[in-house]
């Protein structure tokens, strides 16, 4: 119980912050519905362009939050630093191909995802802004890391929510002014502030003051290979699984415009639930981290209840998205074309997402432990089995959307085999080879 509690008081914090980041996806949906299905079906795809590359920002993020834990548990203020020296150096390196490339690639990269559609102009014009902003979005993502690898998860909810209430406020005045590119000014206006709050909130951080005092442990070359190799394979993991929901999309493309606003409005709904996942994910890999550096191997129990929060959290999305399926898709102000096939979609999600969450939560133990190339090897595999099962459901078997519903279980399905398959061959390690497991998170 005591792991329980621990979970959940890091993990609401978390969820809260995810929360409010989907809310800005969902705020930019809803103003943009007003625009027509072309401009929905390109805030769908430019936002999930947008978790693609945040699976690129989380290999400095996450890796950052794992090794500042480590070092917090072994009472290393030394470490700490070199953790955080790592992680900026390594979001540095990150930014400026990501920023400037996307910029350039922009028309390409919307013709790939849309082909010559009547979306293609809009979502070029939408990341002409939105992947420049990237610059904001990935320095706030390592700051988050390292304030959530020092224990403090609220600091970052709390930024979340400046973020996501300046977006509240500027969505309707800058999308009535300039169409959809007032959308992305607005989101990027919003993270800038939550980025210049997130910064003082550093200095003022009582263990990041103590660790600036401390002595290095090496240049920051050596500290960003150590980010790199920590955060790599959560990075994979993230950008194979958000890569496979993209290409999705290219997938529902085939069934018509109407299918695709209807996938992209209850993706954005579904995010809602899958957010909470990740928050139990995150606070898994934090305690488990912790732990570890303590010289505390418990990760038989914690992924026990990881599952546990997880599972309850899997089954209590799927039955709330089956009730109020409807509800959601006329709360974005879908047309009713639209709302009919996405409140299908999401009346099909159930067995995925209470497969997605017990797997999603374990996999934060997973992540902590050091066990993250064997978890980003299993997602690989699933996403490759997921394409062509919603190829061939949506499209010769006839299904269309339920069609895609039914491929992700399947596949997630797969994963959780996997997972168990993992878990069993690391329980028994961990007990006979517990200073091999440190050196592998380290």
């Amino acid at each position: 119980m005591e792991h329980r509690r621990r979970l959940v008081s890091l993990a609401y914090p978390v969820y809260f912050e995810l929360l409010a980041s989907v809310a800005a996806g969902v705020i930019n949906m809803v103003w943009v519905a007003r625009l027509g299905p072309a401009a929905v079906a390109a805030v769908a795809v430019a936002g999930n362009v947008e978790n693609v590359l945040l699976g690129v920002v989380l290999m400095a993020g996450s890796g950052t939050t794992v090794l500042v834990a480590r070092a917090r548990g072994a009472d290393d203020p030394a470490g700490v630093r070199a953790a955080v020296r790592g992680g900026t150096a390594l979001c540095a390196l990150l930014i400026p191909p990501v920023a400037v490339g996307g910029f350039l690639l922009r028309e390409p990269l919307a013709r790939l995802l849309l082909g010559d559609s009547a979306a293609l102009p809009l979502a070029a014009g939408y990341f002409a802004i939105a992947l420049p902003g990237t610059a904001v979005f990935f320095a706030g993502n390592v700051v988050d890391g390292i304030l959530k690898g020092a224990g403090d998860t609220r600091t970052p909810m709390r930024l979340a929510f400046l973020a996501n209430g300046l977006i509240l406020v500027l969505d309707p005045l800058l999308i009535h002014a300039y169409g959809i590119r007032g959308a992305a000014v607005a989101t990027v206006t919003g993270r800038a502030v939550a980025l210049a709050a997130g910064l003082f909130a550093l200095r003022r951080n009582a263990l990041l003051k103590e660790s600036a005092r401390a002595g290095g442990t090496g240049g920051t070359l050596a500290a960003l290979r150590r980010t790199a190799a920590t955060g790599l394979p959560m990075s994979v993991d993230f950008v194979v699984r958000m890569t496979g929901t993209l290409a999705l999309v290219t997938t529902v493309a085939r069934l018509g415009v109407v299918e695709v606003a209807a996938y992209g409005i209850a993706t954005k709904a579904m995010y809602v639930a899958t957010m909470a996942f990740y928050a139990v994910r995150q606070a898994a890999a934090i305690h488990t981290a912790h732990l570890l550096g303590a010289g505390h191997d418990a990760r038989g129990v914690v992924g026990r209840q990881a599952l546990v929060v997880g599972g309850a959290l899997g089954t209590a999305a799927a039955v709330l998205l089956l009730l109020t399926a409807d509800l959601v898709l006329r709360g974005f102000g879908a047309a009713p074309d639209v709302a009919a096939a996405g409140a299908l979609f999401l009346r099909c999600l159930g067995p995925y997402l209470v497969l997605m969450a017990g797997f999603i939560a374990l996999a934060g133990v997973f992540e902590g432990g050091g066990a993250s190339p064997v978890l980003a090897r299993i997602t690989f595999a699933g996403v490759l089995l997921q394409l062509p099962l919603a190829y061939g459901l949506s499209g010769p078997a006839g299904l269309g959307l339920p069609g895609i519903c039914l491929a992700m279980a399947l596949a997630m399905a797969a994963q959780c085999g996997a997972l168990a398959v993992l878990r069993r061959r690391t329980g028994r390690t961990a007990d006979q080879e517990p200073s091999r497991l440190l050196s592998r998170v380290g």
